[in-house]
């Protein structure tokens, strides 16, 4: 028993150890992998659910935001993206102030807002009018690995997938194969 525990112990250890490092390697694995052109991430951390009625897309104060628990996720996505050495040919983001302040926290170049990825959990966007504008836009994509910070119904909706809150799908828009990826 006691010879069990400890080697138990010791490759919770082992693992431990290695594991810091997969986060990143899984990801170009995967983007390899799936000859991915898309990386869609969902927001991170906001506490709540949804928004509140009172809800106005320009007015941030209106909206569910992240806390400091979310701009440190962030922040540390935006370390490991750094580390991955992915040079992305556009990095687009929804409307919301969650995913806005997500992706000026990543710090990993420049970005802009896009309809297409915007939120319709509570109609507060048209389903069908971001989702045609989203379909539109992965038949237009630039070469190489365009990245997409938005909401998990947007992005159940494209791939399928659920997602927590700061974890990535890496997508082909083609074949629509995916696979999720947490780097925190």
């Amino acid at each position: 028993m006691l010879k069990s525990l400890s080697l138990t112990l010791t490759l919770l250890v082992v693992l431990a150890s290695i594991s810091k490092a997969e986060p990143v390697s899984s990801l170009m694995s995967a983007i390899s992998h799936l000859n991915a052109d898309i990386i869609f991430m969902r927001h991170a951390l906001a506490p709540g659910f949804g928004d509140p009625v009172r809800f106005k897309l320009g007015d941030c104060s209106t909206q569910r935001n992240l806390d400091a628990n979310g701009r440190n996720q962030a922040q540390l996505i935006g370390r490991e993206l750094l580390n991955s050495g992915i040079q992305f040919s556009e990095i687009l983001s929804s409307e919301w102030c969650r995913c806005k302040e997500t992706v000026s926290l990543l710090n990993i170049g420049k970005w802009r807002v896009f309809s297409g990825l915007n939120s319709f959990f509570q109609d507060y966007a048209d389903k069908e009018e971001t989702l045609n504008n989203l379909n539109r836009k992965l038949t237009q994509l630039e070469d190489g690995v365009t990245l997409m910070i938005s909401h998990q119904v947007v992005i159940r909706a494209i791939t399928g997938s659920t997602t927590r809150s700061g974890e990535l799908v890496v997508f082909n828009s083609k074949t629509k194969a995916f696979k999720n990826i947490l780097l925190n």
